[in-house]
């Protein structure tokens, strides 16, 4: 069971939606399309379901071309972030719809409508209707509807985000044991890099309608093949940085340098771009080698055991995560340190030229 997407692009009204994309997805495996709002997520899933047919290219399930086949003939389900039910229908009602469409029998659609409920903790709800539960709630139906269907290729475009806290980290670790039991192909969109690490599997990064890069999540994460996919795989976005390599030496803004050392060593001189993620900075050394940048902060945010720092270094707008609740001064200067183990190194144009080291070791 495999779904292909080859040379698939979207345009509307002669604006560029989707560009040329080339995916394989495998039967039993999590997809996560990562990418901020607008990049794409939604319209590649619609042509992934044949709710929209591409412009160019052609979509292939199990071999066969099924590029202009409606989607009601597909064995696709798909939940949105806006929960979509049934108002006149119970909760037991809205579950068991799609099957009773299908011709499965009453005893085997009461068993898996009652084990999906119970999973989705929907059991003491089955009697009610929709538009008597909570936003949560409503969304586990429209979630339990889905797995019941038993499809091919299940899509979830932000199927959690309407979710409290607790349950959303709960259905993040039962969605992909479900789905990796189903056998079913899954396709999950999200605007979060650490809802991509929790569901693990693959993941496919979006910018601006463009697959950037799609691997194994921890690979695309630790290894991005640019930094335009660095910079969606990090929440807040990765830090950068222009500099420069001369001889022994690194330079940077505002005449500060730096000695060139272990992997920056061996770059051939010239001009790069350095990036580092957010809780790469720290507010004191954490080792003789670690590179000292001197910063203005312009804000300071708590998150009650973390802080975020929004720093100005030479222009550049940074920001830091770092441990504890810091008592900062706003608007004064700040240094601030970096392992130069946490670097990466792209060329101007914005490839990959070196990972960071401790990516390279994990």
């Amino acid at each position: 069971m495999t779904l292909e997407l080859k040379g698939v692009t979207k345009s509307v009204e002669g604006q560029m939606h989707i560009a040329p994309t080339d995916l394989t997805l495998e039967k039993g495996t999590m997809n996560v399309l990562l990418g901020p709002t607008l990049s794409g997520k939604t319209s590649l899933m619609r042509l992934m379901a044949g709710l929209d047919q591409p412009t160019e290219g052609k979509v292939f399930w199990e071999g066969e071309d099924v590029t202009g086949m409606r989607v009601q003939d597909r064995k696709v389900a798909m939940v949105y972030q806006q929960f979509i039910n049934y108002p006149s229908m119970t909760v037991y009602d809205n579950i068991a719809s799609p099957m009773k469409l299908m011709g499965v029998g009453r005893d085997e659609i009461d068993r898996r409508v009652r084990e999906t409920a119970e999973m989705m903790k929907l059991t003491p709800m089955l009697e009610r209707k929709p538009l008597e539960l909570s936003g949560g709630q409503q969304q586990r139906c429209a979630l339990a509807r889905a797995l019941v269907k038993n499809a091919g290729l299940v899509l979830l475009d932000e199927p959690l985000a309407n979710l409290d806290y607790k349950l959303r980290e709960e259905l993040r670790i039962e969605i992909p044991k479900i789905f990796e039991a189903s056998g079913s192909i899954f396709v999950y969109a999200t605007t979060e890099p650490e809802e991509a690490l929790l569901l693990g599997g693959n993941t496919a990064t979006l910018w601006q309608g463009r697959v950037t890069q799609f691997g194994l999540t921890p690979q695309v994460y630790r290894q991005p093949v640019d930094a335009t996919t660095a910079r969606v795989f990090s929440d807040p976005p990765m830090n950068f940085l222009q500099i420069a390599k001369a001889g022994d030496r690194l330079m940077f803004g505002n005449g500060q340098s730096t000695p060139a050392l272990g992997r920056l060593a061996e770059l051939p001189d010239g001009r790069y771009l350095a990036g580092f993620r957010p809780n790469h900075l720290h507010i004191s050394q954490q080792g003789p080698d670690a590179m000292r940048f001197t910063t203005r902060l312009h804000v300071t945010e708590l998150t009650g055991s973390e802080t975020f720092i929004h720093l100005d270094h030479g222009g550049d707008r940074w920001v830091g995560l770092i441990h504890g609740v810091h008592d900062l001064e706003i608007g004064g200067p700040l240094d601030v340190f970096l392992d130069p183990r946490h670097v990466y190194v792209f060329a101007e144009d914005g490839n990959l030229v070196a990972p960071a080291a401790y990516a390279m070791a994990a």
